[in-house]
């Protein structure tokens, strides 16, 4: 299949294809008498993949080193369970970052509703966002 046909299969464009291949991610395909890539079906299913990781969460890096997993013939389940759980701690961890960074900007909008710009000092650049 050309790379047209594989970009749509998969929804994406004929560039982030050709991302994913200088990337690692999918194998440069052979290529027709004419120069054209000629995809074998299997790169379909390496591309839904690559979505379907994305889409979890994965980073390229991550995705590209399952693939290689797979790709020395090896099953990834342990390394994609190390994974998950790796980017479910990084997103608790940004959670709790977002709480507190909530409950900050609650309490500088209670102080910025309480201020009167008319009584700013001079020499101050934002009383609302200097502390106390």
């Amino acid at each position: 299949m050309r790379i047209g046909d594989l970009a749509a299969h998969g929804q994406v464009t004929a560039k982030t294809i050709r991302f994913y291949e200088q990337a690692g991610l999918l194998p440069a395909p052979p290529r027709t008498a004419s120069g054209y890539r000629e995809y074998p079906p299997q790169a379909a299913v390496r591309l839904a993949f690559i979505r379907d990781a994305q889409g979890a969460g994965l980073s390229l890096a991550d995705i590209r080193s399952v693939l290689d997993v797979r790709d020395s013939g090896k099953a990834p389940c342990g390394h994609v369970t190390a994974l998950i759980d790796r980017r479910l701690a990084d997103i608790e961890r940004r959670m709790a970052e977002l709480r507190q960074t909530r409950t900050a900007l609650r309490e500088l909008a209670r102080r910025a509703a309480a201020t009167d710009p008319d009584t700013c000092p001079e020499g101050e650049i934002c009383t609302i966002l200097t502390r106390p």
